[in-house]
């Protein structure tokens, strides 16, 4: 208790230490070397990003970021959060980017940004803006002069925040990154020397870099010339730096982001894991050598909401709600054994600053979800079509779209959807007849026959995150094409957005719970006497999303691995605490606990 006392003692006047005055600085590259205000100096940066993370959160965690030896942080910038409807922009509570930067600064970091506007980062459509894609023609990372204005102005909003953060300014700001890894995806030069002018012209003075992948080939489709490469890579350091040399000598040789961790899928049999014995050995001789680098992630967080991406390398790989990463600083912000010894690594003599004191885990007993609402007798109005398009299509970014059509010849047959992305929750008169699940490439079910005249048909489908990386980006949601019946498109539709948004979920026509099949909105709520972090236990139900006080805190499906979702002690509140849940088939155990412990490693 006194050692916790101490602890917590010491970080509150941390953060009541006073800011000291804003003094210009300069980061320059000269030759092989990067130099801080005229003196050499070694880039010793962790990943961490504030979309991830509360707000109420954000010191905290970068001071523990900054107690394991690094003097730096890097972040991306997200550009959909900041533009989530075109022209209009969001800079506030936990989209204030400059206030997450200042924060580091007062916390003694120096910054790194990555702006993109691609970030891949297994965020939804790697950070782009869905509204992107209602142009059915549009192609984006390249010279599409459509993407390229919209491109421009991002840059230039996103400049009135960042730029007099620049250290030359007085900020905390050393490099801004071009692009992102944009060797994996394409070779158009024209396109990432355009995006460097936009960010010279929108006000960004300090140095440029580029980061690739450990090859030739990426690195060379990837840089500008006059920028500097970094390297991206999670094994064999010497290998990767041998790759950079040969590419491109007499610059400062930095790991523009060192995986010492790796996301998860949906379905994977295990969380992403690394070899910490193996991260050890490249981060103790990136050290011994003199070389920068990114520890990517230092602590991941969580894609709450509908942020998590996906992967599609001829299979859709949706990314679970967790950005835990196997981080050395792990979901909650708690230091893992990893921390310590890396943090031993970077800086031998460790006894000068503490990680702050990890907020209290709290179990939240049993409690029923009383109330439920049927999705189809809730539905809002429908928008005609003659046949189905996507969820981008009708401006709607996220969340749930259901198509409703009538039967009336042919009543029977293989019904084919091209394509459901992602999964699509087939209904015949209100009766569920199955699902198709793109994660497992099905596109078709039987419909047994029914007597005319005619009988209604509804398909549901599940957006999950856009993909993040690869040639497979333009990833629109929602039934993408058609839909045929025994081989004859249907016509005729009714579309129903459901984003699921606070207005919809308030509109709702709540009733006495059952566990009848069909998609279905519970309602309950739990009271606590102090506020924790917690995790809500989703073991029980089947797939959907839940909100607490509002809040989206993300995705849940019984496939695994993940099966508890994160809750931030800040969204809660002494008393009375709400929870809505949307399962897509229905029929749960109707009742949640919050549990004190997460289930990753």
């Amino acid at each position: 208790m006194k050692h916790s006392f101490f602890l917590g003692f010491t970080f509150l006047l941390l953060l009541l230490r006073p800011t000291p005055p804003v003094v210009a600085g300069s980061f320059q590259i000269a030759g092989n070397t990067f130099l801080l205000d005229g003196k050499p100096f070694l880039v010793h940066s962790g990943e961490i990003h504030y979309a991830r993370i509360p707000r109420e959160y954000w010191r905290e965690r970068l001071h523990t970021v900054h107690a394991m030896g690094l003097n730096t942080i890097c972040t991306y910038i997200f550009w959909d959060i900041h533009e989530p409807e075109q022209g209009k922009w969001d800079f506030t509570g936990g989209n204030d980017v400059a206030a997450f930067i200042r924060l580091a600064q007062k916390e003694g970091l120096h910054v790194l940004i990555r702006p993109g506007p691609y970030v891949c980062s297994e965020w939804d459509f790697g950070g782009l803006p869905p509204w992107l894609l209602k142009e059915p023609d549009i192609k984006v990372r390249c010279m599409d002069p459509r993407y390229l204005h919209a491109v421009r102005e991002y840059i230039n909003r996103l400049a009135k925040e960042l730029v007099p953060l620049q250290i030359d300014h007085g900020g905390p700001i050393l490099m801004v990154q071009v692009e992102n890894e944009y060797g994996s995806f394409g070779n158009d030069t024209n396109y990432t020397r355009t995006i460097a002018t936009y960010l010279r012209k929108a006000g960004f003075t300090v140095p440029f870099y580029t980061s690739d992948g450990p090859s030739r080939a990426l690195l060379e489709a990837g840089t500008v010339g006059g920028i500097i490469p970094v390297v991206n890579f999670g094994g064999d350091a010497k290998e990767a730096f041998q790759e950079l040399e040969a590419f491109r000598p007499g610059v400062p040789e930095m790991s523009g982001e060192y995986w010492c961790g790796w996301f998860t899928h949906w379905r994977d049999s295990l969380w992403g894991t690394a070899d910490t014995k193996r991260q050890l050995e490249d981060l103790r001789w990136m050290i011994a050598t003199g070389k920068s680098f990114n520890l990517y992630m230092a602590h991941g967080g969580t894609n709450f909401g509908w942020m998590a991406g996906a992967n599609d390398q001829q299979v859709f790989e949706p990314d679970v709600t967790s950005y835990d990463y196997d981080a050395p600083v792990d979901e909650t912000g708690r230091p893992r054994a990893k921390y310590f010894a890396m943090r031993a690594a970077i800086t031998p003599d460790t006894a000068g600053m503490s990680p702050a004191p990890p907020r209290p885990l709290i179990a939240v007993a049993s409690f029923p979800l009383g109330e439920s609402a049927a999705l189809l007798e809730n539905l809002p109005r429908p928008i005609h079509a003659v046949q189905p398009a996507s969820m981008e299509h009708y401006g709607q970014s996220f969340g749930y779209i259901l198509y409703r059509t009538n039967l009336i010849g042919p009543h029977a047959g293989r019904l084919t959807v091209t394509e459901p992305h992602d999964i699509a929750l087939v209904m015949l008169d209100g009766k569920i007849l199955g699902t198709l699940d793109r994660t497992k490439g099905q596109s078709s079910i039987d419909v047994p026959r029914t007597e005319p005249p005619s009988h209604r048909l509804d398909i549901l489908v599940c957006a999950f995150g856009r993909v993040n990386f690869g040639a497979r980006l333009l990833d629109r949601k929602g039934i993408t094409e058609r839909v045929t019946l025994d081989g004859v498109t249907l016509m005729n539709w009714d579309v129903y957005l459901l984003p699921f948004e606070p207005s919809y979920l308030s509109s709702l026509q709540f009733h006495a719970a059952d566990t009848l099949a069909g998609p279905k909105v519970y309602r309950g709520s739990f009271s606590i006497d102090k506020p924790g972090d917690t995790f809500l236990d989703m073991s029980s139900w089947n797939q959907g999303a839940v909100w607490v006080n509002g809040k989206n805190i993300g995705r849940f499906w019984n496939v695994g691995p993940q099966h508890r979702l994160y809750v931030p002690g800040v969204w809660l509140r002494s008393g009375r605490n709400d929870v809505v849940v949307f399962d897509m088939t229905g029929g749960s155990h109707l009742t949640l606990q919050g549990l004190a412990a997460p289930e990753y490693p």
